[in-house]
């Protein structure tokens, strides 16, 4: 099981927010941004809080890649 924040990066491009930006924004940890950008699993806290702050939903931010489409890679 794999998740995917590819979602998160389009979204912060389209309303023009950092990285850097996002991680005040939310108040979330350098660790946690970490975990992100390495596609590790955050807590549904960390991914709550992003929603709030962009006004989004979880599927507007994360995406899962089964396990099979690893495999085929």
């Amino acid at each position: 099981m794999a998740w995917s924040y590819n979602p998160l990066w389009y979204l912060l491009i389209e309303k023009g927010i950092k990285q850097s930006q996002l991680r005040s924004m939310v108040g979330i940890s350098s660790n946690a941004m970490a975990h992100i950008n390495q596609n590790m699993p955050v807590t549904m806290e960390v991914l709550g809080r992003i929603c709030q702050t962009l006004d989004c939903k979880i599927q507007d931010i994360v995406e899962y890649i089964p396990d099979q489409l690893l495999e085929e890679e």
